[in-house]
């Protein structure tokens, strides 16, 4: 019986945002698209780091509460769409128009090859406290895994 692996599981019609996308902007895409990250690239379309839900309130609140502590494992159970509606994400203090995607992201790329187990896959996430990973195939973005498809599979499962 052969193993499932990362192109078994991921979706993907993956939705990336632009870097030099305005942060008023990026609260309205994540919100109206139901998502909570997403991949950034640059103008070559080439992926440069990743922006959460996370990121755009740390950005908005300036509280270092909503900042990721590896030493606090409370903050990696937070869910940001319990604590916060689409509406209030979209209507947070948001420096206006002049901060960007850019200036809030996170610029490591946690990814894995499609052909890489699930067993690999959930490692990964665990290891690193991530919500989401990015499948490539010869280093070209082909997928993304969140921790709600890994969830899914205890589902089909039970």
């Amino acid at each position: 019986m052969r193993k499932l692996c990362a192109a078994d599981l991921m979706n993907s019609e993956v939705l990336t945002v632009h870097e030099g996308m305005a942060i008023s902007e990026l609260a309205e895409y994540l919100t109206s698209n139901e998502i909570s990250g997403a991949p950034v690239v640059n103008d070559d379309g080439k992926l440069v780091g990743v922006v959460s839900l996370v990121d755009l309130v740390a950005s908005a609140s300036g509280d270092a509460a909503f900042t990721p502590d590896e030493g606090n494992p409370e903050f990696y159970l937070r869910d940001l769409t319990d604590a916060y509606s689409g509406e209030e994400i979209r209507n947070l203090h948001l420096h206006g128009d002049t901060q960007t995607v850019a200036e809030i992201m996170t610029p490591s790329i946690y990814a894995v090859e499609e052909e890489a187990t699930v067993s690999e896959v959930a490692d990964l996430m665990l290891r690193a406290h991530l919500h989401r990973v990015l499948v490539t195939r010869q280093g070209e973005l082909v997928g993304i895994i969140t921790s709600s498809d890994l969830l899914g599979l205890l589902v089909e499962e039970g």
